[in-house]
This record gives structure tokens, C-alpha cells and sequence, in this order.
């Protein structure tokens, strides 16, 4: 026979059911389920859109004191004198320091059929005297090309736009000259770039130089001995 026994004061019922030999009994608490929590989806949407607000603050905040712009740059090379395309160039957004003068973004489209007045290397910054109307060389000038040895040519890298002078270094029918005053021309450097060893002397620098028309022949045949030297006269623009 079966005996139900409930225990006043306690939250969950407890019964005591009697089983197996007389006197025991097995004593089963029954413990009530607690209440489920109720999620507060409220909250979680305002905590999602605070961390957004903040984030988008702090890109307005970093737009807003960046001193990135976007400026013109050569997508290839550009030799001197050569036609601009459009597909020479192309903006990019970079940092730049205020004193450096640059061609902005929006001016791309003026550039076009425009000369380079300078060689533009690609991934250059273009500036506003990389570009000329002019055709270059300018009419009375012509361009020369002259390979020099390294053991000819000043300690300095030459830059476009210095102004050197050719100087022959032997008589240039063959025979050694001490007496005679050596022949020179004035030039104005275009560009450089590494030549091959033809001389057995070292690789040759070969440097671009612009020369009034009259003086080209002279020059040219000075290049063609291979007995020229190379002086520095002055880097002024």
C-alpha cells in the first residue's frame, strides 16, 4: 500500500512513496523548472549599433584630417618629346608633402597630346614642368647620343637639365694631341642610361644631350673616336 507524504514549507513537492519490504520507503523530490529568461534583443540592437556609429567615426574622422590626395602619375615611361595618351597615366591617392609640386587627379585630361619635356619613368610622379606644348628638341636644337666610359664621366650622377661639355681627349685622327687646345661642345643633358662594354673598358654610360643643330655633326663624330670626357659645368634650370 502506497503512502503520499508532502512536507510543508519547502518550494517543490516531495512525496514519499512506500516499495519493497514493509517499513522502507523511497523518497523522490519533485523540483519545479525554472522560469525561462527572456532574451532582450532591445538591448543587443542598441549595443550593434553603437560599436557601427563608432566605426563609421572614426573613418569620417581619419578622411577628414588625411592629407592623401590624388595625383597624376605615369601608368608607362614616357621618353622625352614623345606624344602623352591617356593611357600613359593614371590618378593614384597617396600622402604627399605640401612643398612638392604635383599635377592633381582632376588635370589628367589636360595632359593628353601634350610632349613629355623630360623622360618620365613609370610609377613617376608628374609635375607641371614634366610637361611642355613644345616639340622637343625645339627647332634649331637637335639630341646626340654619347657613350662614355665610367672613367670619363664626373664622380656625380647627371641629372636632365645639366649643363656639361664634351671634351675630346686625343687627336682625333689617331695620334696623341698635348699642344693643341682639345675641342669641346657644350651640351645640355636629356637623360642617361647603362650601355654595353664595346671597349673592353667597362660598361659605357650612355648620355642624351640636346646641342644647338650646328654643333650635332661636330659631336657626333666625337662620340663615333670613343675619346671624350665628360665635365660638369653647373646643375642651375
Amino acid at each position: 500500500m502506497s503512502r503520499l507524504v508532502e512536507r510543508p514549507g519547502q518550494a517543490a513537492a516531495a512525496r514519499t512513496v512506500a516499495a519493497g519490504a514493509p517499513g522502507e520507503a523511497v523518497t523522490r523530490s519533485v523540483v519545479a523548472t525554472p522560469p525561462k529568461q527572456r532574451r532582450r534583443w532591445g538591448l543587443f540592437a542598441a549595443m550593434v549599433l553603437v560599436v557601427c556609429l563608432g566605426a563609421l567615426g572614426n573613418v569620417w574622422l581619419h578622411a577628414a584630417t588625411t592629407t592623401a590626395q590624388q595625383v597624376v602619375v605615369a601608368r608607362s615611361t614616357i621618353e622625352r618629346g614623345a606624344v602623352i595618351t591617356a593611357e600613359d597615366l593614371m590618378t593614384v591617392r597617396i600622402e604627399i608633402d605640401p612643398s612638392l609640386r604635383t599635377v592633381p587627379g582632376g588635370d589628367l585630361a589636360g595632359l593628353v597630346g601634350e610632349r613629355a619635356a623630360l623622360d618620365v619613368a613609370a610609377g613617376s610622379l608628374l609635375t607641371p614642368e614634366s610637361v611642355t606644348q613644345e616639340n622637343v628638341p625645339p627647332a634649331g636644337q637637335s639630341l646626340v647620343g654619347v657613350g662614355v666610359v665610367q672613367s670619363m664621366m664626373p664622380g656625380t650622377q647627371l641629372m636632365a637639365g645639366d649643363q656639361i661639355r664634351f671634351v675630346t681627349t686625343s687627336d682625333q685622327q689617331g695620334g696623341a694631341s698635348t699642344a693643341a687646345t682639345p675641342v669641346s661642345v657644350t651640351a645640355t643633358v636629356v637623360g642617361t642610361q647603362t650601355g654595353a662594354d664595346t671597349t673592353g673598358l667597362g660598361a659605357q654610360t650612355i648620355i642624351t644631350v640636346q646641342v644647338p643643330t650646328g654643333d650635332a655633326a661636330q659631336l657626333a663624330a666625337m662620340a663615333s673616336a670613343g675619346k671624350v670626357a665628360v665635365v660638369l659645368d653647373s646643375r642651375d634650370r
